[in-house]
C-alpha cells in the first residue's frame, strides 16, 4: 500500500509541475521573445554578388549584402553617421558604402574611408554571423555563432542535396507550430496513423533536442502487418528541434528515409513565417543526381500530406495549455527545453530577463526526477491507480 501511495504521489507531482512552467513561462509562445540561434534570412539566389537588400528579422532592421568575393554578410541597417539605411548604398569589394555620404564599412563593420574627411572617423556598424546552407542565407542572432546551423542528425557527417519546398505563414507562434510535430495523439485523430507514438527525448547539443518514436506498428490488420515488414524495429519518426523554431523530421521505411526541415521565424504579433526545406544525402554520378531529384520531389509530397491536415488549426488556434494529458509528455519536455535556452528580446536582440518562477519550476522538476530515480519506480500497469489518477487530473 505504501509503495502504491508513493507511486501515485510521484506520478502526480511530475505531472502537475510542468503546469507552472507553462503558465508562467518567459519564452515559450511569447511574441516579445525568441531563442538565440540561427534563423533563415533570404534565399541565396535572391542576393546576387555586388548587391545589398533590406531585411527585417525578428523585429530588427538589417542590411544583407553579397561582396564581390561572393560571401554574404549582414549588418545593422542604419549608418552610425546620420542613420541612412545602408540597403540604399552600394557594395565595394567586400565592403559596404553608405549612399548618403559614401562612408565605407569593411567586413568587420569598421569605417575605413570617408571621402569628405582626411581620415576615417571612429565609427562602426554591428555585424552579425552569416552563412549559407540548403540554398538559404542564415543569420545568427548573437555576436558569436557558437552553434551549428540546424541539420538532420543522421546526415550530420554527410554531404547533402536539398531543395526548397513551400513557404507558409501561420496565424500562431512558431513554438506552437513546432509542437504540432510531437503532439502524439493528433497523429491518430487528424492523420489516422495506425500506431500510438511514444517519444524518447535526447539532448544532442545545447540548442537541439530530438524526439524519437519507440513504438512498433501493431499487429492488428493485414495493412499494418504489411507495413511492419519494412521496419525492423519501431516505426521511424524522429523530430529534432533547434532553438524552438527550426525543426527536422525523419520518416520512412528502414531502406529509405525522407528528411524535411521546417525553418521558421517569428513575425510581428507572434505569427510564424516558414520555409520548408527538403534534404537527402548526396549520391554520386548522374544516376545519383536523378535519384535525388525524384526523392526530393516525393519528400515534398509526403510533407504536403501531413501539413495539409493541420493548416486550418493554425489559423484559428489560441494556444492555452490548461489540461495536459499523459500523451502530452513530449510537448512539456519541449516547452521546458525552450525555457532553459538563452532568450532575446524582439527587435533589440538584447538578453531577456529570466522569470524566477519558471526557473524555480524547472529546478523543482529536476529534483523530482532525481527522487523518482531513487525510488526506482517501474512503469505502472494499465488501469493502475497511478495512471488513472494522472489521466483524470
Amino acid at each position: 500500500m505504501k509503495a502504491r501511495v508513493l507511486l501515485v504521489y510521484a506520478s502526480l507531482s511530475l505531472w502537475r509541475l510542468p503546469m507552472s512552467a507553462v503558465s508562467e513561462n518567459s519564452v515559450f509562445n511569447n511574441k516579445d521573445r525568441f531563442v538565440q540561434g540561427w534563423y533563415w534570412a533570404l534565399r541565396s539566389r535572391e542576393l546576387k554578388a555586388g548587391r545589398v537588400k533590406a531585411l527585417e528579422l525578428l523585429g530588427r532592421k538589417l542590411a544583407v549584402y553579397r561582396g564581390e568575393d561572393g560571401t554574404a554578410r549582414t549588418v545593422d541597417a542604419h549608418c552610425p553617421h546620420m542613420g541612412a539605411h545602408l540597403a540604399e548604398g552600394r557594395v565595394d569589394g567586400s565592403s559596404l558604402r553608405c549612399f548618403f555620404h559614401d562612408w565605407k564599412f569593411n567586413e568587420t563593420g569598421t569605417c575605413v574611408e570617408a571621402p569628405s574627411l582626411k581620415s576615417a572617423p571612429k565609427a562602426c556598424i554591428k555585424t552579425w554571423p552569416t552563412t549559407e546552407k540548403y540554398g538559404m542565407i542564415w543569420v545568427y542572432t548573437g555576436s558569436d555563432a557558437n552553434a551549428p546551423v540546424p541539420f538532420v542528425p543522421e546526415l550530420e557527417s554527410l554531404e547533402v542535396d536539398s531543395s526548397r519546398g513551400n513557404c507558409f505563414i501561420k496565424n500562431c507562434h512558431p513554438n506552437v507550430v513546432m509542437i504540432n510535430a510531437i503532439d502524439a495523439h493528433h497523429f491518430n485523430t487528424v492523420h489516422n496513423l495506425p500506431v500510438e507514438l511514444l517519444f524518447k527525448t535526447e539532448k544532442i547539443n545545447p540548442s537541439a533536442m530530438t524526439f524519437s518514436n519507440t513504438t512498433k506498428l501493431p499487429d492488428k490488420s493485414a495493412f499494418t502487418r504489411f507495413l511492419g515488414r519494412f521496419y525492423a524495429g519501431p516505426l521511424t519518426y524522429k523530430m529534432s528541434y533547434w532553438c524552438g523554431s527550426n525543426g527536422t523530421v525523419t520518416i520512412g521505411p528502414d531502406f529509405l528515409h525522407f528528411h524535411i526541415m521546417f525553418a521558421i521565424r517569428m513575425l510581428e504579433n507572434g505569427r510564424a513565417e516558414g520555409q520548408t526545406i527538403l534534404i537527402t544525402k548526396k549520391r554520386p554520378g548522374v544516376l545519383g543526381w536523378a535519384f535525388n531529384k525524384t526523392l526530393l520531389f516525393l519528400t515534398k509530397i509526403v510533407g504536403n500530406y501531413f501539413a495539409k491536415g493541420d493548416t486550418k488549426i493554425f489559423e484559428t488556434i489560441q494556444f492555452d495549455f490548461k489540461t495536459p494529458t499523459k500523451a502530452d509528455r513530449a510537448i512539456i519536455d519541449f516547452i521546458q527545453d525552450v525555457e532553459t535556452q538563452k532568450a532575446l528580446c524582439w527587435e533589440t536582440w538584447a538578453p531577456a530577463p529570466i522569470q524566477q518562477e519558471s526557473m524555480t519550476a524547472l529546478r523543482d522538476n529536476l529534483e523530482l526526477d532525481e527522487a523518482e530515480a531513487k525510488l526506482d519506480l517501474s512503469p505502472a500497469p494499465e488501469n493502475s491507480p497511478a495512471l488513472n489518477a494522472i489521466e483524470s487530473h
